[in-house]
Parts: structure tokens; C-alpha cells; sequence
């Protein structure tokens, strides 16, 4: 029992130093022994605050580099969280172009619609004026007409073959051409 805590305490200490004593074989061995058991002492003293420090080390380097990684992840989500909010704006700008884009489209189309319905109306006038002309001379020839001397004495001739577009069927067609250079010129440029 006593052998075994000398063995387990003292055992490599003795063993090391009495070895150490033999080998220099000093003038008092019983000092020389006593000094080197303090310096075997202290060394593993500092041996083992070496070790803690070392282990204390290594742990305060896993937090860093845990640290260094939270720190790499939060920068990550903040440029995500950057990159989002940017696009975010950028889509309420393209939202609000589009907005403007279609209110200038439809400020168009009114104005467009105003012309026509003035041009419609302007052409109205213009047929009544005509008609009440062609109305009056309906039955009069050229040279009735005409104060100039020679002028033909010819009838007036009805061309029933030749199809006549309306004027309805006119503007129609000028209306669709013009809503398709509106379309064009709005939606081709984006």
C-alpha cells in the first residue's frame, strides 16, 4: 500500500533524479538531490500552466473562429437583406414607371379620341356644306354653272359602279393606324 503511493507520487521524481546524481556524482549528493526535486517540482509546475495555458489557448481560438463565423453569416444576411431591399425599390420604381408610362398611354388615347371626334364632327359640317352645294347645282350643268366662257355643256354623271368607302369606314381605318403607332411607339421602346 505505501509502496504503491511512493511508486505512483515520488516514483519517476526519485527515479530521474537519483539517475541525475549518479550521472554528475556531485561533492553532496543529498543536496544536489534536495535542489534538483525542487527544479523537478517547479518544472512540472510550469509544465502544467503550460498545458492550461496552452488549453486555454485553443479554446479562446475555437471562439474566435465561432465569432469570425457568426460575424461572416451576419454580413451575409445584411448584404442579402440589402440586395432584397434594393430590388424591392427597384420594382416600386419600375411599378411607377409603368404607372406613368400607362396614364401618358391613356392621356394619349383621349386626346387621339378628342381629335377624331372633332375631325368626325368637322367632316359632318363639311358634307352638309357640300351637300347643300350639290344640291343646288344637282341638276345644272357645267357651263350653268361655270360663268367662264366655253365651259363644256355636259350632264352630270353617276358612277354607280365604283364602291365608295364611308366616312365612317375612313376614320375607322385612320383611327387604327394611329392606335397602332401609339401602341409602337410606347411599348417598342421598353
Amino acid at each position: 500500500m505505501e509502496s504503491a503511493y511512493l511508486q505512483k507520487n515520488l516514483g519517476t521524481c526519485l527515479t530521474q533524479g537519483l539517475a541525475e546524481v549518479a550521472r554528475m556524482r556531485p561533492v553532496d549528493p543529498i543536496e544536489y538531490l534536495a535542489l534538483w526535486i525542487y527544479k523537478y517540482k517547479k518544472n512540472v509546475t510550469m509544465e502544467q500552466q503550460r498545458q492550461e495555458e496552452m488549453a486555454q489557448l485553443e479554446r479562446e481560438r475555437e471562439l474566435a473562429v465561432m465569432e469570425q463565423e457568426m460575424m461572416e453569416r451576419l454580413k451575409a444576411e445584411e448584404l442579402l437583406f440589402q440586395q432584397q431591399q434594393l430590388a424591392f425599390q427597384l420594382e416600386l420604381e419600375m411599378q411607377e414607371k409603368e404607372r406613368q408610362r400607362i396614364e401618358e398611354l391613356q392621356r394619349a388615347q383621349e386626346q387621339f379620341e378628342k381629335e377624331l371626334r372633332m375631325s368626325v364632327e368637322n367632316t359632318a359640317k363639311g358634307e352638309d356644306i357640300s351637300h347643300g352645294e350639290d344640291g343646288a347645282d344637282s341638276g345644272r350643268t357645267l357651263a350653268e354653272i361655270s360663268d367662264r366662257y366655253g365651259a363644256p355643256n355636259l350632264s352630270r354623271v353617276e358612277e354607280l359602279d365604283e364602291p365608295m368607302l364611308s366616312d365612317v369606314s375612313i376614320l375607322r381605318k385612320a383611327f387604327c393606324e394611329k392606335q397602332i403607332f401609339f401602341f409602337f411607339f410606347y411599348f417598342g421602346r421598353a
